[in-house]
């Protein structure tokens, strides 16, 4: 054989090599990072407005609304999130579902169905 097998065919060129160096985490005093996820942030906030308003108007659908939000923060939740909030707001909604349909046993009607 004539030639090493490497310079005949091999395209890469050791000169280009660049070791990769993570970003430097910017520091904000409000918001997330550029690749951070809020989305179980924003179902947090909206299933505790939610459960608010299934309890003090008893509008069952606000109820499994809010319910329906905090499911999808639990689901979307990192380990590192705050478990006491996201639980909170959990059983809040869980709580709203229960009381709505203790002061008004009836099924739930649709909210854009007039009666």
């Amino acid at each position: 054989m004539h030639g090493s097998p490497t310079s005949q065919a091999d395209p890469r060129r050791p000169d280009k090599i660049v070791r990769y160096k993570a970003p430097a985490p910017l520091t904000q005093a409000s918001g997330a990072a550029p690749g951070e996820d809020l989305t179980p942030d924003y179902m947090n906030i909206l299933g505790m407005i939610f459960s608010m308003c299934g309890l003090m108007m008893r509008l069952k659908w606000c109820a499994w609304v809010a319910l329906y939000c905090s499911c999808i923060s639990f689901a979307n939740s990192k380990v590192n999130d705050d478990t006491k909030q996201i639980l909170s707001s959990f059983m809040l909604s869980i709580s709203s579902v229960v009381m709505s349909y203790l002061q008004n046993p009836t099924p739930m009607g649709l909210p854009w169905a007039t009666a």
